[in-house]
């Protein structure tokens, strides 16, 4: 595998907890996660898909860094909650980024809903509009929108592979105890 050389697409993959995930940057850092699919060739043609311009490449020291710590997080070890983890959202609109920051803000083991993400914003009504931003959301995990509920502490919904039970396995891999209903 070459180093990955500045101005391009990369991307990499690695065997974490929950399977093996593909990650994806740029020079400017990641823009994307990938969550594992039903196998890993599934994974794979999932990211060849979202990032047809990537090549496979050694990862440089600051999305090493971001792997190492996605693979602590989902090992259930404490400390790291990503928000060192530079993103490259050039391609994201305002509101996306907007909600994307926010959501960052949620350590592990605790959440928001969307509401309170919307009243964070000024925008009190935009809970939909927030959790189709967080379904939009690139880089699961490090955009932690499993920390995202719906109103009343429902799960809500999750656009990742495995759907709502992906988001309450990595809710309780974070050791969060709020009690979830399936909606």
């Amino acid at each position: 595998m070459r180093d990955a050389p500045p101005g391009e697409f990369h991307a990499a993959f690695f065997d974490t907890t929950i399977g093996r995930l593909g990650i994806a940057w740029s020079d400017r850092g990641v823009v994307g996660l990938q969550l594992p699919e039903s196998t890993e060739g599934a994974t794979r043609t999932r990211m060849q898909r979202r990032f047809p311009e990537a090549t496979e490449a050694r990862p440089p020291p600051a999305i090493e860094a971001a792997i190492d710590a996605i693979v602590a997080l989902l090992a259930g070890e404490p400390g790291d909650d990503l928000r060192q983890v530079e993103l490259d959202l050039h391609a994201v609109s305002e509101f996306d980024s907007a909600v994307y920051r926010v959501a960052r803000t949620i350590p592990p083991g605790e959440t928001l809903t969307y509401g309170e993400i919307a009243q964070r914003l000024d925008e009190p009504g935009a809970a939909r509009a927030v959790g189709q931003a967080l379904g939009a959301n690139p880089t699961p995990i490090i955009i932690p929108c499993h920390r995202v509920l719906a109103a009343g502490d429902r799960a809500g919904g999750f656009s990742a592979p495995g759907g709502v039970t992906t988001k309450l396995k990595l809710l309780e891999i974070e050791r969060h105890s709020v009690p979830f209903t399936l909606t």
